[in-house]
């Protein structure tokens, strides 16, 4: 069955176990070919893998932060020194270009795991309050303390268009703020997550701290979700798996991150820099393919700028070279797969029913294997089309006309979504004040960058909490207050 291929095996409580269900292909999206099998865990073994954390759970979250730290900053050492093959290895299960795999994916996975190396405080002191005579006792000066706790056993459910940033960006925090975790990584490209569980136990991770669980079946995450030794969630994916998991973890008051989905408004006013606009919003057609939920994926123009934006993306858009990942000139890859492929390839056709005109791509790129989708613009669009609407998850962009400033706005929070959005002006105190009156977690001004200790999460159906950089040591914690007499 696996030939030469690499058969990965689950990691549960610091050993590396067969899986009950067998295993399955996994598959290039650039070739198609065979990249190794991935294991399929039972709901029993995934089961014993919670049970494993639990009992783990106790002697790490009472282990010194500093040992803590240091485990991660030996696991960060690892991963950048294996960076070339474990970046080979990500890029031939999700199409990333050699650039996005090493910089974006293995590379920032160790930063993540060196930034939560850093110990930072975990207790606050409150200012005394001073308490008359009462039902609650005598007069007296009451101190308190603020104290941040870990959860217990954190479930991490991890997207597929980076097998490495996303999980270390869950594992990490969480494991610096004493939690023990069960990480289930996206059917489509969890070999790389079993290597990060490989550098992990080298680091010196303590058996049932980091336990890995692999499968296509629903059944894997749902006993990942409603495990009874499972106190808390983090997902990051499609918001409508994540109501389902919301559901779950409501009925036994599970603490939840919810990392979902998006529609980026940018909002383009006519004194914008077009060479920054075209250049940010470009990177929906080459950065992940588009698979990203912070791409700047829907457009508004005013009215004074809309044509000669449209003319300049579609100019950009059809400048990128797409084809193999591999090669050094490639601006995008394929989509994650076949399936995938035909839903974006479904909204690009919808898009043209519903009255959009096809600026830029939309035709497949002539390529005999691999699961290719061209970069395409769909100008002339309406907010209420599906197009805008709904989340892609592809190289596509459309683009909406608006008069003022006051419509712009109220186009952009017409969504269900509020994840991230953008403002491109060349008045930088108009910039500030549209970002304010945005229904999102995040603004980029002028920009697509990320600053990445800024809190990162949604609004509306985009998510809920908070993390990156101090906020997720907050995410993944409770605090406790400690109050006694002065």
């Amino acid at each position: 069955m696996t030939g030469q291929y690499p058969v990965a095996r689950l990691f549960v409580d610091g050993a590396w176990v067969e899986p009950d269900g067998g295993h399955y292909e996994v598959v290039d999206p650039a070739t198609e070919e065979t990249v190794g099998w991935a294991p399929e865990a039972s709901r029993d073994q995934v089961h014993a893998a919670c049970a494993a954390a639990r009992e783990a759970f106790g002697p790490w979250s009472r282990r010194p932060a500093e040992e803590r730290a240091a485990v991660l900053a030996r696991a960060a050492g690892i991963i950048r020194e294996r960076t070339v093959p474990y970046a080979e290895l990500a890029q031939a299960e999700t199409g990333a270009t050699t650039g996005t795999a090493r910089g974006m994916q293995v590379g920032v996975a160790a930063a993540r795991f060196r930034r939560y190396a850093r110990v930072e405080p975990a207790e606050w002191a409150i200012p005394p309050q001073i308490n008359e005579a009462g039902p609650m006792g005598r007069a007296g000066v009451m101190g308190a303390l603020a104290v941040r706790q870990p959860v217990g056993v954190v479930t991490c459910i991890t997207s597929y268009n980076n097998p490495w940033a996303n999980p270390a960006g869950k594992i990490a925090p969480a494991l610096a703020m004493g939690n023990t975790v069960v990480v289930k990584p996206a059917p489509q490209d969890p070999l790389s997550v079993y290597r990060m569980a490989e550098a992990l136990e080298e680091a010196g991770a303590p058996a049932g701290v980091v336990n890995v669980v692999s499968g296509r079946s629903v059944e894997v995450g749902e006993a990942a979700v409603d495990s009874p030794d499972v106190d808390m969630v983090s997902f990051t994916g499609s918001t409508a798996v994540g109501q389902r998991i919301a559901e779950v973890c409501g009925r036994a008051m599970k603490r939840q991150l919810m990392e979902l989905g998006g529609k980026g408004a940018a909002v383009v006013f006519d004194d914008a820099d077009l060479g920054s606009a075209v250049a940010g919003i470009g990177t929906t057609f080459s950065f992940y393919s588009g698979q990203i939920c912070t791409a700047p994926t829907r457009v508004l123009a005013q009215r004074g700028v809309y044509d000669r934006l449209v003319d300049q993306l579609a100019a950009y858009a059809g400048r990128l070279k797409v084809g193999d990942p591999r090669e050094p000139d490639t601006a995008v890859g394929p989509v994650i797969s076949a399936a995938h492929r035909d839903r974006v390839e479904s909204y690009v056709e919808l898009g043209r029913k519903e009255g959009a005109t096809v600026a830029a791509g939309g035709e497949r790129p002539p390529y005999d294997r691999g699961f290719y989708v061209g970069p395409t613009l769909l100008a002339d669009c309406t907010n209420d089309m599906r197009v805008a609407r709904e989340e892609i998850f592809g190289p596509v962009v459309v683009v909406v006309p608006f008069d003022d400033e006051d419509e712009g706005i109220a186009v952009a929070n017409d969504s269900d979504y509020g994840l991230i959005d953008y403002v491109w002006s060349g008045d930088v105190a108009r910039a500030f004040r549209v970002a304010r009156r945005l229904r999102a977690g995040g603004v980029g001004i002028n920009t697509v960058g990320r600053n990445m200790e800024a809190p990162f999460g949604g609004f509306k159906q985009s998510g809920v909490g908070r993390d990156v950089g101090s906020y997720a040591l907050h995410a993944y914690s409770e605090v406790q207050a400690i109050v006694w007499p002065g």
